[in-house]
């Protein structure tokens, strides 16, 4: 009888369990089609920004900003990590967490020195475990992070970097691919990408197409550069909340799915237990009454 109750009480407990992952993967399936719906807003945005950026400073001949210039030397920079406050995410953290060590040894060997930022209250536990010092932390992020949030932290990356207290920004975080495809990748947002100014220079010299500008050049890219940093920076932020709940959707569905082979496993175990108590009263019944007879 003992064994039977025991079984009983745990095959309830997972039944519990299976409503909960079985809501929380609900909860993150509605999640993540508002978070990829901003997501890939935000990547058209960011994508046709940085190509008016690109095709701007290939015309504008003899401008130089101060974002799309390198530093001679890269010793000092930012390393902002983004992780979630929340687990039951899979791997997510996980992936994260790994570049960022791999980040900092690198650091490490190259004499660099990173200024840690990190999102997420998974990532500070893990730093402060590591006893890894931060400079900055956020908290305030979770599926809908806002952009004015986010410009406040841009400008005062461009800030630094304009006035040479910083020679790069590091960014790690988990790209938004697709819904099959999201992973963890390390990427440096300043200095501006010469690849893109590359290509406009191509386009330029295979291309007769020429821009006025009005009111000036200089004008325009110092708004417009700026604007592009923003927007990459915020791109990120809106990946690594569509990331998070594609991880969350899967993890949770696949805890539903081991809970419901659990309780077919639980249940069969506890037929038998069943059975066989009842099959041993009988005996001791039959037993009891032959003995009076």
């Amino acid at each position: 009888m003992a064994k039977a109750r025991a079984v009983l009480k745990r095959l309830k407990a997972v039944k519990n369990i299976r409503k909960i992952t079985r809501t929380m993967e609900l909860i993150a399936t509605a999640r993540f089609k508002k978070a990829m719906d901003r997501a890939t807003e935000a990547a058209a945005y960011t994508r046709k920004i940085a190509e008016l950026a690109s095709d701007l400073s290939a015309s504008a001949s003899g401008f130089s900003h101060p974002l799309l210039e390198p530093h001679e030397s890269l010793k000092t920079g930012v390393l902002l990590v983004l992780t979630s406050n929340r687990g039951l995410c899979g791997g997510y953290n996980a992936s994260v967490l790994k570049l960022l060590q791999q980040r900092l040894r690198d650091a490490s060997s190259k004499g660099q020195h990173l200024s840690l930022e990190v999102s997420g209250k998974r990532g500070l536990n893990f730093c402060r475990f590591s006893r890894i010092d931060l400079d900055q932390q956020y908290t305030q992020f979770e599926d809908k992070p806002g952009f004015d949030e986010v410009n406040e932290i841009a400008s005062r990356y461009i800030d630094l970097y304009v006035q040479r207290k910083i020679d790069f920004v590091d960014v790690v975080y988990v790209r938004f691919e697709s819904a099959s495809r999201q992973r963890a990748i390390l990427e440096t947002l300043l200095p501006l990408s010469t690849a893109a100014g590359d290509s406009g220079k191509a386009a330029k010299a295979s291309s007769p197409i020429e821009y006025e500008f009005l009111p000036s050049a200089r004008e325009i890219l110092e708004e417009l550069l700026p604007a592009a940093f923003k927007a990459r920076l915020f791109k990120c932020f809106l990946d690594a909340a569509v990331s998070e709940q594609i991880f969350r959707r899967v993890a949770m569905k696949s805890a539903t799915e081991n809970a419901g082979e659990m309780i077919g496993d639980l249940s069969r175990i506890y037929n038998r237990a069943r059975q066989s108590q009842i099959t041993s009263e009988l005996s001791e019944i039959i037993g009891g009454a032959e003995a009076l007879a």
